[in-house]
């Protein structure tokens, strides 16, 4: 394995020499567009962008998508409500392209991918897209599929056998590369932590059957590829790591920083969603989506980060329109926040964050529901993690005082948020920590259509 990595850092310094000589000065950078995973949205990029604004990448010029159905259908061929399809999501990121680059006036744009939104990039490219696209990175993609079971769904759009993914990894220009030629391509994958690349089927659903895929899945042939240890499967982007082999790709030298640099005025916006539901009856399970939540309330508090109490009255209230934004809102520098949302058909939830460092547009809310097996529950809590998952034996975590989090594994990453229960609709602080971010609220009774949701930011 370590002669792999080797190989692998030796063929990044070659591409990044390459990217160098072509890479316009800091003021010129070309827009840059992500591309969320299956289920995902644009609030994941959120500590990506940061870290290329605080190496001088223009704000104007990074632009974090939403795609309005994120979820991939069961079966890529047949329709199915509130699912997108592969074709369903090119179209809508070749849309996107063309309004950055009618925006921006720039020539070509960087494409960078989480996941699923590996296979809408590359479809993108393949198909027309190579004209406009300079560079792409794509991280943990499911490249030749989560599976290869023949009669297992073999016409998802994640397994091997899809028609999808043979005619996206047919060879294409004269060595027969996985990768559209004219485009500079970068792969980042784990070395064996990523939930989707794994020869079990335990992630899938099926644990002790061999899934036929393997740890380097993500890889392509004629892409530059490279291996980061120990990330999980959204840390193949949204890491340090991850940030500092894509810029060093785009750019051919190492980035000043990998952490946040802190901004003096701190302005927050984002977009308020909801979840669908696959019938009238909450039992039957919620899909999520990106779509406006219109008619939500929302309310924004500063709180004692120690205790969650709230310190004084809202500092903003909105009821959320069509396009379902919220903001802009001035945050205090380091000041911690609740935000309180209230919607019919939700409970009342109250997310708790860190700090802001720097300004964000793509703070994105989202209320939840009690669901059925949670109703007896005096007081519900979730600790989540958007950007990564919890690995009991890689972090440092406690929630509400417990070394080990509910529904989290004692071995693997896969989990990304743990739910507490308890008995007791007393109002009380409640704490989560995750390798030296710590989140705190207070508890909300249940039985008032009330829950907490604590978000760690890293």
């Amino acid at each position: 394995m370590h002669t792999r990595r080797h190989v692998l850092f030796t063929g990044l310094a070659t591409s990044l020499l390459a990217a160098c000589s072509t890479m316009p000065s800091l003021a010129d950078r070309p827009p840059i567009v992500f591309m969320h995973g299956n289920g995902d949205s644009a609030a994941l990029w959120q500590t990506t962008i940061w870290r290329f604004e605080s190496n001088g990448w223009p704000r104007e010029r990074l632009f974090a998508l939403d795609q309005p159905m994120p979820l991939a259908r069961d079966n890529d061929d047949v329709a199915q409500p509130g699912r997108s399809s592969t074709a369903e999501s090119m179209a809508f990121l070749q849309a996107e392209v063309d309004r950055v680059v009618k925006a921006t006036g720039a020539g070509k744009v960087i494409l960078v991918g989480n996941s699923r939104g590996g296979n809408t990039i590359r479809n993108y490219v393949k198909h027309g897209g190579a004209a406009k696209v300079s560079h792409v990175v794509l991280g943990g993609n499911p490249a030749h599929g989560i599976w290869a079971i023949p009669g297992f769904n073999e016409q998802s759009e994640f397994s091997a056998l899809s028609t999808f993914l043979r005619q996206l990894n047919a060879p294409q220009g004269p060595n027969g590369d996985e990768v559209t030629p004219g485009v500079k391509w970068l792969t980042l994958r784990s070395d064996n932590n990523d939930k989707f690349a794994q020869p079990d089927g335990v992630w899938i659903g099926a644990p002790g059957k061999p899934t036929h895929a393997t740890h380097d899945g993500p890889a392509l042939k004629g892409a530059t590829n490279l291996v980061l240890p120990r990330v999980d499967h959204r840390e193949t982007s949204f890491s340090p790591a991850a940030f500092a082999a894509t810029w060093q790709f785009l750019t051919g030298e190492a980035p000043r920083r990998t952490d946040v640099a802190l901004e003096s005025t701190v302005v927050l916006g984002g977009r308020v969603t909801g979840f669908g539901l696959s019938s009238t009856d909450p039992a039957s399970g919620q899909f999520t989506n990106n779509l406006p939540l219109v008619g939500a309330q929302l309310a924004v508090f500063e709180t004692d980060p120690t205790t969650g109490v709230r310190k004084g009255d809202a500092s903003h209230r909105q009821a959320i329109g069509a396009d379902g934004r919220w903001g802009p809102f001035t945050a205090k520098a380091g000041a911690a926040y609740e935000f309180e949302i209230a919607a019919p058909g939700y409970a009342t939830t109250h997310i708790y964050r860190s700090p802001f460092p720097r300004s964000s547009r793509v703070v994105h809310l989202r209320p939840d529901r009690i669901l059925p097996a949670d109703r007896e529950a005096r007081a519900i809590v979730i600790l989540t993690r958007p950007r990564g998952y919890f690995d009991a034996q890689r972090d440092t975590m406690r929630f509400d005082g417990q070394a080990v989090l509910p529904g989290v594994p004692p071995k693997g990453a896969g989990v990304s948020t743990s739910k507490i229960k308890l008995d007791s609709d007393g109002q009380r602080a409640i704490t989560g920590e995750f390798n030296g971010e710590r989140v705190t609220g207070l508890t909300w009774p249940a039985a008032q259509g009330h829950m907490t949701l604590l978000e760690l930011t890293y």
